[in-house]
């Protein structure tokens, strides 16, 4: 018995599909609330985010991702029942990969693919591709406009790419400038370093990863579940099934295996008659449940893996070990396009919680 595992959430569930180079890519969204109003240009703002060919830093195939909603909304109202929407893959050309179908790629997941299921598509990458990233953000727009409502919001940024690293700039700054360079980071010194290494290694053959931050501010304090049903952990987990990301850290992450325990934990003090944090190490979440404090959490994003310098591989039908050379239309930094898919994997994670907590109640008409 083999399965997609291709549905993530309790009460607001997804269930992503398509492939890359496949006819379309979509999702349905269950468990959103009755009569939140919602609209196709909701979805399409963040789609416009996420989509490929918006700068020289991103992969050349351009796809207008135009989002198409089939059901689940009347009269620009959530109804309660499934959303379904729905990509076309319009900018499509498969024949690079033909010389490709029996050797895969170092870094992809063509063999452990082969190897779970025992077939797979190999145009593009098929499921495992960053194009079955649109479902995501897709559903992302949906969280996003419910979680509005309740005064939270989310972005994420490049703090690092190729081992330029950005400045601390204050959060508000950050937010209202992230998307104002292709390489999606407030600091437009480090930006413009980003930018140069980039096109370094994309002029060698090679690709480049980096670090993307996460902020979502307005989170009431009390979501989560002490257990097993950790905030922290869902939100782990979630960003770390965004293909590309090979870690996650939340708050001061891996750097408080260092500190001392007086430097770690964040003084509780009064503030406006309420105890609230004084710092913020703990990334707004304690015990897996929220403090009432920013949640920050970072993915380290690998390097692209499909590059044209010869990488070793193995032809799975002459059973022969051979030398590769991946073409076709790819990011050479995937740190930039992951942004707004970091940002709807939070989002999910969120509108989730907020359900099951009871914060969002399951009709929204007034």
């Amino acid at each position: 018995m083999t399965s997609a595992g291709s549905s993530f959430g309790r009460l607001f569930r997804i269930t992503t599909w398509g492939e890359s180079h496949g006819r379309a890519v979509g999702v349905v969204v269950d468990g959103c609330p009755a009569g939140l109003k919602l609209s196709e240009a909701d979805i399409q703002r963040d789609l416009d985010m996420r989509k490929p060919g918006q700068s020289g830093v991103s992969t050349p195939r351009t796809e207008e991702d135009r989002v198409e909603i089939l059901s689940g909304i009347f009269e620009e109202l959530t109804t309660g029942t499934p959303i379904s929407m729905m990509v076309w893959n319009r900018d499509v050309d498969s024949t690079p990969y033909d010389s490709i179908r029996h050797t895969p790629r170092p870094g992809h997941a063509d063999l452990t693919y082969l190897q779970r299921f025992g077939h797979r598509d190999h145009r593009g990458g098929g499921r495992a591709s960053g194009r079955e990233t649109v479902g995501r953000v897709a559903a992302g727009a949906v969280a996003r406009k419910l979680l509005a409502d309740a005064g939270i919001e989310v972005a994420a940024h490049c703090i690092e790419i190729g081992g330029m690293r950005s400045k601390e700039l204050p959060l508000e700054y950050t937010i209202n400038n992230t998307y104002s360079n292709p390489v999606r980071c407030a600091d437009s010194d480090a930006a413009e370093r980003m930018i140069k290494r980039i096109e370094e290694a994309r002029n060698a053959g090679d690709s480049v990863g980096g670090i993307v931050e996460v902020v979502a501010v307005g989170v009431p304090a009390g979501l989560g579940e002490p257990v097993f049903g950790k905030l922290d952990a869902d939100l782990a987990g979630a960003i770390m099934s965004i293909g590309s990301v090979k870690g996650v850290e939340i708050g001061a992450g891996f750097r408080s295996a260092g500190m001392m325990g007086s430097e770690m934990n964040d003084p509780i003090v009064l503030r406006d008659g309420s105890p609230r944090y004084e710092t913020n190490n703990a990334g707004g979440i304690i015990g897996g449940i929220s403090t009432g404090e920013p949640i920050v959490a970072r993915a380290a994003v690998k390097p692209t893996s499909s590059i044209s310098r010869e990488q070793r591989t193995v032809d799975m039908k002459e059973m022969k070990e051979v030398n590769i050379s991946v073409s076709g239309r790819h990011d050479p930094a995937i740190p930039p396009r992951i942004c707004p898919v970091v940002e709807s994997m939070v989002l999910i994670v969120l509108a989730d919680h907020m359900l099951s907590s009871g914060f969002i109640g399951p009709v929204m008409v007034k």
